[in-house]
């Protein structure tokens, strides 16, 4: 049986870097289970390797599809920003693992679609502090750094993974990446071989 290992985690949390190295360590041959957004791409990703970018009008072609599995919008400073997973034909949990990425709201919704025992959580943590400097740093190499929109996830985040709502959706194990990125990697990756 296959299953989905999720990545969640707040903002600046680790989460990107720590889902990009899984994916390229070849031996664990972890398929890429890619969410859809239709906020602006940033300077260091690629369209269909972090998200599928898209905009409001194939967004509104998969929700009249009925291919929407959960969908989260944002009103962000720079106006609404929509995150969503879309039944993808390509997903075979009868032969394949994957690993995603999202958060806490859209694991529960998938976690129902696709039954508790086929997706697993992999929650990284961070302390604020270490956050927020990260945060700004990412925000620096922006062509047009938005610090009003980080502010504003970064408090949103205290809310959306709050120590009530991590409970809620049943996550016990969580992964600590205040250090050393390979030290917090390891432990990441030695879960996951546990379970495959």
């Amino acid at each position: 049986m296959g299953r989905i290992f999720y990545i969640m985690g707040k903002s600046a949390s680790g989460k990107d870097k720590i889902y990009g190295q899984l994916l390229e360590d070849e031996t664990l041959k972890l398929k890429n289970m890619v969410l859809y957004t239709t906020r602006p791409i940033r300077v260091s990703e690629q369209d269909g390797k972090q998200y599928y970018f898209v905009d409001e009008k194939k967004l509104q072609e998969l929700r009249t599809a009925g291919r929407i599995i959960e969908e989260r919008t944002y009103q962000t400073a720079a106006g609404p920003w929509t995150y969503f997973t879309a039944d993808n034909v390509n997903i075979d949990l009868e032969h394949d693992n994957y690993l995603g990425i999202g958060t806490l709201e859209s694991y529960s919704k998938l976690r129902e679609y696709y039954g508790p025992g086929r997706i697993v959580p992999v929650y990284i943590e961070v302390s604020d502090e270490n956050r927020m400097q990260r945060a700004v740093k990412r925000e620096m190499k922006q062509e047009n750094p938005n610090y009003k929109e980080l502010c504003r996830r970064f408090l949103a985040d205290c809310d959306d993974f709050s120590e009530e709502k991590i409970a809620q959706a049943g996550i016990g194990k969580r992964f600590d990446n205040n250090g050393d990125l390979a030290d917090c990697m390891g432990e990441v990756e030695e879960y996951i071989r546990g379970m495959l």
